[in-house]
């Protein structure tokens, strides 16, 4: 039975998968929330992320961090991998990036709660952090919180 039940995950323990080209591309995979009852945070990280500046064709490089509150579904540790590292070649800002990384990663679990952090790399001297929060909380305040 409990193979049954994690037959739609199509990632995990296949070591001939290939990272998707695009985020359109990538998958976010679920599994069901083992604890669906309780409240508990569930943190992500990863220092290796990078995408692609729209104007100049750089690469932006990233620590990423998503936290969650699971409901009904857990996103699959492997696809996220997967998933994050589909952008290596995207051209997008670095908050349209960490918008739409929220936007999918909510799309794929509907959590209670999600935040994702993207802190970029220095760039001429300016590192840049982008929090973005699932519900949104409204107005942000001039720190950015």
């Amino acid at each position: 039975m409990a193979k049954r039940k994690r037959s739609h995950l199509t990632l995990l323990g296949r070591s001939e998968t290939k990272i998707p080209n695009s985020p359109n591309e990538a998958r976010l995979e679920t599994f069901p929330n083992p604890a669906p009852g309780r409240s508990y945070r569930i943190h992500f990280e990863t220092d290796d992320f990078t995408s692609v500046c729209p104007i100049t064709g750089q690469p932006d490089f990233a620590q990423i961090d998503i936290d969650y509150v699971p409901e009904h579904l857990c996103v699959e540790t492997k696809s996220l991998k997967f998933y994050l590292a589909s952008y290596r070649n995207e051209r997008a800002f670095n908050e349209a990036v960490t918008n739409l990384i929220l936007d999918d990663f909510v799309k794929a679990c509907s959590p209670r709660e999600a935040a994702v952090t993207a802190q970029f790399s220095a760039r001429g001297g300016i590192g840049l952090t982008v929090h973005a929060e699932h519900p949104d909380k409204g107005k942000v305040s001039r720190d950015g919180r």
